[in-house]
């Protein structure tokens, strides 16, 4: 099981993100407890990023949104970098 460490700045865009998009935050809850218990579990869709956001990866919150995360696995962690549309994060 990974622990998820929420940094200020995540929470701060995590914030206006939900503000923005309240529907999608019981889906979003989901996700972080599967992605806790399973960061590889197919319905999370995990990938590895590339270009300016190589070593991150990429989770479907659902078709539209996407959350980038850091993982550091040596120390069972899960940091949470930035959340929104593909084109908000990339």
């Amino acid at each position: 099981m990974y622990k998820l460490l929420i940094t200020e700045s995540y929470q701060r865009r995590a914030r206006g993100f939900f503000a923005k998009h309240p529907e999608i935050l019981k889906r979003y809850e989901k996700i972080l407890k599967i992605l806790c218990l399973n960061p590889r579990h197919p319905s999370l869709r995990l990938h590895k990023l590339s270009g300016r956001l190589v070593g991150l990866y990429s989770v479907s919150i659902n078709i539209s949104y996407l959350l980038i995360i850091h993982f550091v696995i040596k120390k069972g962690q899960i940091i949470p970098i930035d959340i929104g549309s593909h084109d908000e994060v990339y």
